[in-house]
């Protein structure tokens, strides 16, 4: 009798910006998936504005999960075109690679391509229009995405990213919390704060779904279900680490001048999800709950706690400066 044997297949992914906050969640999200074989260059290994460097990491690959970015929001409105060199040049070459050898690409994308200047969440389709140069380099690359990659190219937007890998608002706020009895957030800016790992989570559920052909392409809306402020994302931070949400001040934007203009009201719509037959990404207070009880936030939160008896003085928290952009 012959004995059939079944040999697994896997799937190569390749994910570039794998040192920063989401693409260290993304390699580590793909890391359950038996069926993935991750390639994660470091920003050494692989220099995205070398084309001919692109093309050689891209050869081969099956998906490509694009983390990197110029994230200095405040650093492109002074060097525009070496933003745009990263998250638009780049991009596009990247794009013209997948094209070349077949492959799906997944472009991490940002709701500063809108304009933020309603009070309405804004659909996937909606009229871009970006008030700081930030945002006009990454609508380069939705671009570049969008017309090399039309049946294959994935735009997913984000906003307000935190998590245990980079430098992010929920961590600054509970280290700010061991230093300080008091601190002032703004209040009058819109968003929605969204864990990076479950953002990992839902890019391999879309990147397997493209696999199976059942998620078009087009552009996604990676946040949190809900919205809320600066202010409220640190008070909830607070009460979720047994602090005392009081000592949170709200204060208006005009407290903090920064070089590059911000949306007030980047919240998006999530109605590409149920039309790919995919679940939209939980509300943003249950992904801070799940990221506070991880072991990096909660010894931030222990620290900022044990720091309460010692005393502290009262501080301005720039929430700008110290926010994670894609």
């Amino acid at each position: 009798m012959t004995t059939k044997t079944t040999r697994k297949t896997t799937t190569n992914w390749l994910v570039t910006g794998a040192r920063g906050l989401l693409g260290r969640d993304m390699v580590e999200e793909l890391a359950t998936d038996p069926g993935a074989t991750v390639t994660a260059p470091s920003r050494a290994q692989l220099d995205l504005t070398d084309p001919t460097a692109v093309r050689a990491a891209v050869a081969g690959q099956r998906v490509v999960v694009n983390c990197a970015a110029w994230t200095d929001v405040d650093g492109a409105e002074r060097s525009e075109q070496a933003a745009t060199a990263v998250n638009g040049r780049a991009v596009r070459d990247l794009a013209r690679a997948c094209a070349e050898h077949d492959a799906l690409l997944l472009h991490l994308s940002t709701d500063y391509v809108l304009p933020g200047d309603i009070p309405q969440p804004y659909p996937e389709d909606a009229p871009t229009g970006p008030v700081n140069a930030y945002g006009r380099s990454k609508l380069v690359g939705e671009r570049a995405v969008a017309e090399l990659l039309p049946r294959t190219g994935y735009i997913v937007r984000t906003a307000w990213l935190y998590g245990a890998h980079g430098r992010n608002f929920v961590a600054t706020m509970l280290e700010l919390a061991a230093r300080n009895a008091t601190l002032d957030v703004v209040a009058d800016q819109h968003g929605q704060p969204t864990w990076s790992r479950a953002l990992a989570r839902q890019m391999a559920i879309l990147g397997r779904a493209a696999l199976a052909g059942q998620a078009p392409a087009g552009v996604y809306h990676g946040t949190a279900a809900g919205h809320t402020t600066w202010y409220g994302l640190a008070r909830e931070a607070f009460r979720l680490g047994g602090l005392d949400p009081e000592r949170i001040r709200p204060v208006g934007s005009a407290a903090f001048p920064r070089p590059a203009a911000r949306p007030t009201y980047g919240v998006l719509g999530h109605g590409a999800w149920p039309r790919a037959g995919l679940p939209p990404l939980p509300r943003w207070e249950d992904q801070l709950a799940e990221a506070m009880s991880t072991p990096a936030f909660a010894a931030l939160a222990t620290a900022a706690r044990a720091s309460t008896d010692r005393g502290a003085t009262s501080a301005s928290a720039s929430t700008s400066a110290s926010t994670s952009r894609t």
